[in-house]
Formats: structure tokens, sequence, C-alpha cells
């Protein structure tokens, strides 16, 4: 993996720099600015320089970017990389069967990378005085409601753990399917996080909180803590282990979902661990939770991101079609 500090002119180190010590951003996160912002200042020079037009974007060095490069930057650069993105974009850069072109919340999200840079230059460091995206419009997004297990769904999954890394994997998914955590929060638990009945979890932005477990979610831990080999060294304290006595991986745990989802007679090409995470939102929706409270439990900054769940199965919406007084009306029969 490429690292910032030192592959990073010091424009773009200072911005990155920021977000990880002051904004207290992920890793992960800072290192996909990185690489945004990387492919975006190596496309800028291609355009530019005519000996760099045989040269693919990988062999292009970024090192010279300095300010007057970044401040000569206008908005129709931007839409012609906008453009780039859409058309030319390798989609899946390790494949040598790759289409071309990205889809709107991939180029949505480069944009916004490249919104937070200009951003940072004006409002922050005061460097600049124009800010050349600030009036960009991001990509159109399409509204897609979030895929969810049924409740009979769910507990088919459950049901179906069996065999190597049993209470593992089940203390997994009932996490996921209870608590609605993140990937990156599950895998980042630590054993004194779990405390009785409450677990302590670190969310984006390295924002903690505190969430109850039910019985469900205790009885699981508990099976699964039993069996937990005690190890040593730098993962000694990590609540899920690999095979490798390791703290579990991304990866890993990606895979475990496919795998269980499979064996439970799932489509696992439609669903996946973050799919589980949308689950337990809309299962507690459902059965009565108030949205603030599934907003707390999610650890979404703003109740819109938690809002749109409300909308997979709203019963009054149901109710209300019924109660239309041509609900009942029958079709004629044919005279």
């Amino acid at each position: 993996m490429s690292d910032y500090r030192t592959e990073a002119p010091e424009i773009l180190r200072d911005f990155l720099s920021y977000h990880e010590t002051i904004k207290a951003h992920s890793q992960r996160t800072v290192d996909e600015y990185y690489l945004d912002l990387r492919n975006f200042f190596r496309y800028m020079k291609q355009i530019r320089d005519p000996d760099l037009a045989d040269k693919s974007l990988d062999e292009i060095s970024i090192m010279d970017v300095d300010l007057e490069f970044v401040g000569s930057i206008k908005l129709s650069d931007i839409y012609s990389y906008m453009t780039y993105l859409s058309r030319d974009r390798v989609r899946f850069q390790n494949s040598s069967h790759s289409d071309y072109g990205l889809n709107a919340a991939s180029r949505a999200r480069k944009i916004a990378t490249i919104r937070s840079f200009y951003n940072y230059l004006t409002n922050k460091a005061h460097l600049l005085r124009e800010n050349p995206v600030k009036d960009i419009d991001a990509p159109k997004l399409k509204k897609e409601l979030p895929r969810y297990l049924t409740l009979e769904q769910s507990k088919d999954l459950l049901s179906a753990v069996d065999g190597k890394n049993q209470e593992r994997d089940y203390a997994i998914l009932t996490l996921f399917l209870n608590c609605g955590l993140r990937i990156s929060e599950l895998v980042g638990l630590n054993l004194q996080d779990i405390q009785d009945e409450t677990m302590r979890i670190l969310g984006k932005g390295n924002k903690v909180r505190i969430l109850y477990l039910n019985d469900a979610c205790q009885a699981a831990l508990n099976r699964y803590l039993a069996v937990r080999r005690p190890i040593t060294g730098r993962d000694a304290n990590a609540l899920f282990l690999s095979s490798q006595n390791e703290r579990i991986s991304r990866s890993t745990v990606h895979s475990m979902v496919k795998k269980r989802l499979l064996e439970a007679g799932l489509d696992a090409t439609q669903y996946s661990s973050h799919k589980l995470r949308h689950t337990a939102a809309t299962l507690m929706l459902q059965n009565g939770v108030d949205v603030r409270a599934v907003q707390e439990v999610l650890g979404h900054d703003h109740l819109n991101t938690t809002e749109i769940y409300t909308h997979i199965d709203n019963e009054a919406l149901r109710v209300a079609a019924k109660a239309n007084p041509l609900s009942k009306v029958e079709i004629p029969k044919r005279k």
C-alpha cells in the first residue's frame, strides 16, 4: 500500500495529515483520499503536458505538484476529469477484463474528495482565494432502497451456522443482525469492549458509542468466549480471531458471511455483511423502535441517513392504500 507521508508532495501531505490528526479520520479513509487525489493530479498533468500523452497514469509522478499547479485548475478542468471518470477510467484496476467508466456513486466520492481538498486550501490553510469546485454539482445518484434479509431469512442464516468456527461465526452474525455494526467496527472490537450487557463501539471518525446487548447477543458472545483461544502478541486483546490467531480481517469476515449465506440457501450475490447492518435497522423499525433510537444504535450522524429504512416496509402506507374507498371495487364481468 502506498504511503502518502513519503509519496505525496508537501501540499497534499499537509491536507492528508490534517484529516488524519485533526479531523481524526481513519487511516483507511485518508489513504482513499490520497489515491483519489493522486489519480486526479496525474490526469491533470497528462492533459497539460504533451510529453505525457502516451504514458499510463500509473507512470506519472505527482511529486512536483505545488500550490501554483493546484491553483491553476479551473472548473472546466474538473468537468473534463469527471468525463474521464465516466467514460475512460478502468472500473476494476486489477482485472484484465474490466469495463470502463465508474458509476455515479464512485464518481461522487472522488468529486467529494477534490471538494474537500480545495475547501481545506481556501478555508483552513488560506492558501487560495478562489475555490474552483465550490459550485460544482455532484453526479446524480439513483435512490435505491437498502437490500435486507427478512426475519425468517435471518433466522435461517443463524440456524445454518455449523462446523468449523461455529461459535465465532454465529456470534459475528448475531452482532451484525442485532446491533447493525459496520464491518470496521466489528473487526476492531477488543475483549475489554464487552462489559456485562454493554458493548463499546469505536465508530467512524473515532466516535465512541455504547450499545446494550440483548439476550441473544450475550448468549452468543459467552458461548464464543468459552472456546476462544488465548493468544499473545499484538492481537492478544482482539475479540474475534482468525484461524492464524490474529485479529480477524475484513476480507475474512466478508468471505465468512458469503459462505454462511450459501449454506443457509440464500443468494450470496445479493447480500453482504453491510446488508446485515441494513437488516438490523429494518427489523428494529418494523418492530416499533423509534427512528432516533435506531440512529443512535447505528452511529449515524444525521437522521436522514437513518430515515431511508423507514421507507422499506412502512405499515402506515399499506393501511392508507387499503383505506381508499375504491380499494375493494371489483372488476366488472365481461358482458
